[in-house]
């Protein structure tokens, strides 16, 4: 199971700081917290994206697969922003992993993939006797190795993240990590709790159809005359 941890560098208030940069732009009141609260919150009802960008979040990420976590990676719409746990210097002995659904409910697969990853411990663990360097032993371990992260990210890339991850088709350990971090950052504050549910959807959800080649169900096709 994963975990986010939202560091305290993150912006607390980000209706309040999105309307005190706005305010800017039109020789507002940006003194006043509530009047910069409305602000804010009528500029991301509006749409204007750009303001999201102001508010910055800070998370240590852990217990995900380095497979899902090299698919988040790849949403770079605010640069890349990431400290990654480095396997050229820590010690993976006993190594955790991700196990998917498929695999967990069904007994004689567990009984494979576990064995499959004992042995690939064992395996690393021998080399290291062999005076094999760790940066080098790390060669053989699986994508489904748990990593850990610091990332920072701005609230437009991850609404901008969430609208494919929030997606019934994505990944499901990608869709299990989003949901964790929009339930991580509505526990931060209050005006992150509602930010959050305004921005974080799947685009189904913000477009009323789905314009997936394939989808789920949940949203009918676009209709295309």
């Amino acid at each position: 199971m994963g975990k986010i941890t939202i560091m305290p560098e993150t912006t607390k208030n980000p209706y309040t700081l999105m309307g005190q940069c706005a305010g800017v732009a039109y020789d507002s009141n940006i003194t006043d917290v509530e009047k910069c609260y409305k602000r804010g919150k009528q500029c991301v009802d509006d749409g204007h994206g750009r303001v999201l960008e102001f508010v910055d979040v800070y998370m240590i990420i852990e217990g995900y697969s380095t497979r899902c976590l090299r698919e988040i990676m790849r949403h770079v719409g605010d640069g890349l922003t990431v400290i990654q746990r480095s396997t050229r210097y820590c010690n993976e002995d006993g190594f955790n992993y991700y196990t998917p659904d498929a695999i967990e409910d069904n007994k004689s697969a567990l009984n494979e993939y576990i064995g499959i990853m004992q042995k690939i411990e064992d395996s690393y663990n021998c080399l290291l006797k062999f005076g094999i360097k760790k940066e080098d032993a790390a060669n053989i371990l699986p994508l489904g190795i748990n990593t850990k992260l610091c990332m920072k990210k701005n609230a437009r890339c991850l609404m901008d993240m969430s609208r494919v991850r929030l997606c019934n088709r994505a990944l499901k350990e990608a869709r299990d990590f989003m949901n964790d971090v929009v339930k991580a950052l509505k526990d931060y504050s209050p005006e992150w709790e509602e930010l959050a549910e305004q921005i974080f959807k799947p685009k189904c959800e913000v477009l009323s159809y789905c314009n997936e080649k394939f989808g789920c169900g949940k949203y009918p096709k676009k209709n295309i005359d």
